[in-house]
């Protein structure tokens, strides 16, 4: 295994000493055609790539490689686009090629068709551009990377295909959006940053119901309506039907912009400059800068507290209990309605993150309650009782605390008998039992003693009087 893991490293030695350098061209013609092998047993967190091509901006270029990762227990082949040494584009970005043959391969056919594929033959990437006079791959110094004809017309480019990076010098309109990766962890949830004539928005999406709640809104001043946005190199630009520039989201230091980016892991959104002091890129500016403004800083049925740190539902509840310490979660399998099966808790002063929920209005906390409880999609309800809003939710995420006095009660649909309730109302039944049972001892004990005083004493009396007598 040693053996082989180093022979991977080996041959990811040399394509880097053949592919990389300023030797590659920043272009590819019809015909071409390369082939990048895949390890022969599976090896964690094994990361191939082979460059192809690279731009001539120094010191920090583009480049384009083919590339091998090791993703869950199977290899998976993508054409990639870096900026420096961060991916700014992948074909693998939506889904996935994996597979199990001995080698990725890229072929750029005569007839003008760029397709990634494996060894037998199976294609998991295309671009369907045959027919239409392509001639090569260009990839640009804007990071774009085309498929051109003879006239240098664009017939396919990977700015149409964005995935949760904006470079410098690209647009976004509203039929366009960024997306965080695929996850890897059997989640079905991702985010989103998405133009709006309105607004711009960054969405929770639960791929599974087809919902998304929206976590973070930017709304412009000005009355216009949103066309499309451009990165430029002081920040994010708005522009309207008139192609007029009416509205910004600026970095706050000189440095150029290079590129805006949606976290994958924190659904987080920022604008990244190129420090040449530290070699990397850093954040400039982030539109969430607070642990409880990220929208899974926690984890299911947990509540991000005042201290920004997390903490189970049931122990904000039930704060004796910590037998919950390390399972939040309250047992939620299946979908669960009616008041048979399920009870609400409520958390003074706590909140969610997420909105654009379904809402009723001029409604009481009980009402909003019970609506959840029949309601078997609901899984919790946020209650203002200032407007008398009820707002419900199919996740138990994005919850934290809030003000105190706000008028918001943040309500949790458990199953019932989960909160602990039901025990301690048993427990207080027993100590009841007790200290009745202790206090008709003592009364018993105490009557007894009196009583037997009393013939004791009358007895004495009885014996005085016949000495008396005699």
């Amino acid at each position: 295994m040693k053996a082989l893991y180093m022979l991977s490293f080996i041959n990811l030695a040399v394509y880097k000493l053949i592919y990389s350098g300023h030797c590659l061209s920043d272009n590819i013609h019809i015909g071409y055609n390369f082939t990048l092998p895949i390890p022969v047993e599976y090896i964690q967190g094994f990361n191939g790539k082979a460059y192809l091509m690279e731009t001539d901006q120094m010191p920090l270029n583009f480049r384009t490689a083919l590339s091998v990762d090791a993703v869950d227990g199977i290899y998976c082949c993508s054409l990639q686009v870096f900026l420096g040494n961060v991916k700014v584009w992948t074909s693998g970005h939506h889904s996935m090629f994996c597979t199990t043959s001995q080698s990725c391969v890229l072929e750029f056919t005569e007839i003008g068709d760029l397709r990634l594929k494996a060894f037998n033959g199976q294609i998991g990437w295309r671009t369907a551009t045959f027919g239409q006079g392509v001639q090569k791959l260009q990839l640009f110094d804007s990071g774009n990377l085309a498929l051109v004809d003879a006239q240098e017309n664009i017939k396919w480019q990977s700015f149409n295909f964005p995935t949760n990076v904006l470079l410098m010098g690209q647009r976004l309109s509203v039929a366009t959006h960024l997306t965080s990766s695929i996850p890897t962890n059997n989640s079905n949830s991702f985010f989103s940053f998405e133009i709006h004539h309105d607004k711009l928005a960054l969405y929770l999406n639960l791929g599974s119901n087809d919902i998304k709640y929206s976590y973070w809104e930017f709304h412009p001043s000005a009355t216009r309506n949103i066309t499309y946005i451009h990165l430029s190199s002081k920040g994010l630009d708005l522009f309207d039907d008139k192609y007029r520039n009416f509205s910004q989201i600026l970095s706050p230091i000189e440095q150029p912009v290079r590129f805006l980016a949606l976290a994958n892991d924190t659904g987080n959104l920022g604008l990244y400059y190129y420090s040449p002091y530290k070699d990397k890129f850093e954040a400039s500016f982030q539109v969430l800068n607070a642990t409880c403004d990220l929208p899974l800083a926690c984890s299911p049925y947990e509540i991000c507290t005042y201290s920004n740190t997390c903490s189970c539902i049931r122990l904000l509840t039930n704060p004796g209990d910590h037998t919950s310490k390390f399972d939040c979660d309250p047992g939620i399998t299946g979908k669960l309605c009616g008041k048979k099966q399920v009870e609400m808790i409520e958390l003074q002063d706590s909140g969610t993150l997420l909105r654009n929920s379904t809402t009723m209005t001029n409604v009481s906390k009980d009402e909003c309650a019970n609506s959840c409880l029949n309601d078997c999609d609901c899984a919790a309800a946020l209650y203002s009782s200032r407007i008398g809003e009820c707002m419900f939710y199919d996740t138990v995420r994005g919850v934290k605390q809030v003000n105190r006095g706000s008028g918001l009660s943040y309500l949790v649909k458990v199953p019932k008998g989960s909160t602990g309730n039901q025990k301690k109302s048993g427990l207080r039944k027993w100590v009841l039992v007790l200290i009745i049972a202790a206090d008709g001892l003592i009364l018993c004990v105490v009557i007894g003693g009196l009583g037997y005083f009393l013939i004791w004493k009358r007895r004495k009396m009885s014996n005085d009087c016949n000495s008396d007598a005699s």
